[in-house]
């Protein structure tokens, strides 16, 4: 088995290899790739030092499975090249999300879109797998009608750059700026680039990828996107309306059921999902579950996961995982 790793230097790549190694994917033969000015530093890899290539010379070694964290044009660009090799790419991108041709995928919800023919598959966005994870066992039940959702994001889903912002001002020094605004004791409503309606391109990255993932257009979606200073994980308050009426104690089963959620909701003991608390771990928390008594058949929950594992690198392992379990790469 040769696996490739596009974008093996950056924040979301050094989560892929701990990812890969705690997933038993040790043993493969391990191709990190880079842009040109990286090619050549070493990577540590199963006790094991490998030098980056070129994305040229990945291609060339036709790996069975590559996985891209480098950033929607470089997917554009290589992720064909890298098929037409028959090689699989899991693109941790936008890139491919919206084509309709092109599977989105959060292995516990919809591994099943896979056709063996399948050579690009596209990793959701993080904000998107965490929500869809919690709300997938009970749209199933109760088919939603709309979702109304606020996230609260990690600076890391923006990248080194904007960490290193963060750490600066901590530190009463000058540095690159990520975001066009103080980020440390602050909030800033604005993740992607402004649209012409209003939203941003991280909004609507929610309301696509949820209705394609869940697998039903008429879930009628409205997101608020913020960044918020801290780097254990993404929170979103999530305000969800059902088709049919519920028991409260069936959402905790639901819940308590699904693979991969973890219910943390005691308020006797102030016990509720926080970021903090979520860092570097796989699962997604759900917490202060409670009737939305404003109107009926709605729901408010609370969802935490760290953007980097479970929210990316973890995600597009879990496929690697799955395609090869089922066969689909030999």
């Amino acid at each position: 088995m040769k696996i490739a790793l596009v974008g093996a230097t950056g924040l979301v790549g050094s989560q892929m290899i701990k990812v890969l190694e705690e997933r038993n994917f040790g043993d493969c033969e391990f191709i990190p790739a880079a842009s040109i000015k990286s090619v050549g530093k070493e990577i540590l890899f199963n006790g094991k030092i490998h030098h980056v290539v070129s994305v040229e010379d990945a291609i060339a070694a036709k790996p069975n499975i590559a996985i891209f964290s480098a950033g929607g044009s470089a997917s554009l660009q290589y992720a064909p090249l890298f098929a037409e090799q028959g090689t699989t790419v899991i693109d941790n991108s936008s890139a491919w999300r919206s084509d309709p041709n092109i599977p989105l995928v959060v292995p516990e919800i919809n591994f099943d879109v896979i056709k063996d023919s399948d050579r690009i598959i596209a990793n959701p966005n993080c904000s998107t797998i965490q929500m869809v994870m919690a709300l997938a066992p009970l749209h199933k039940q109760y088919k939603i009608k709309r979702i109304v959702v606020s996230t609260y994001q990690s600076v890391t889903g923006t990248g080194v750059k904007a960490v290193r912002q963060l750490e600066c001002e901590r530190k009463g020094e000058e540095c690159e700026k990520a975001y066009p605004h103080r980020i440390d004791l602050n909030l800033i409503p604005h993740g992607g680039t402004f649209e012409t309606n209003g939203y941003t391109t991280e909004e609507t990255k929610l309301v696509n990828e949820t209705r394609k993932i869940l697998r039903d257009n008429s879930i009628k979606v409205s997101a608020t996107v913020v960044r918020v200073p801290v780097t254990g994980g993404h929170s979103e308050s999530v305000n969800v309306e059902f088709e049919r009426d519920y028991d409260i104690k069936d959402i905790y089963t639901l819940l308590n059921e699904m693979p991969g959620v973890v219910v943390v909701d005691n308020p006797a003991t102030n016990e509720y999902p926080m970021p903090y608390f979520a860092k570097n771990k796989d699962e997604v928390f759900v917490g202060r579950i409670r009737r939305d008594d404003s109107q009926p058949n709605t729901l408010n929950l609370w969802v935490v996961a760290d953007n980097l594992r479970k929210g990316a690198a973890t995600n597009a392992v879990q496929i690697a995982q799955r395609l090869v379990e089922s066969r689909h790469i030999q």
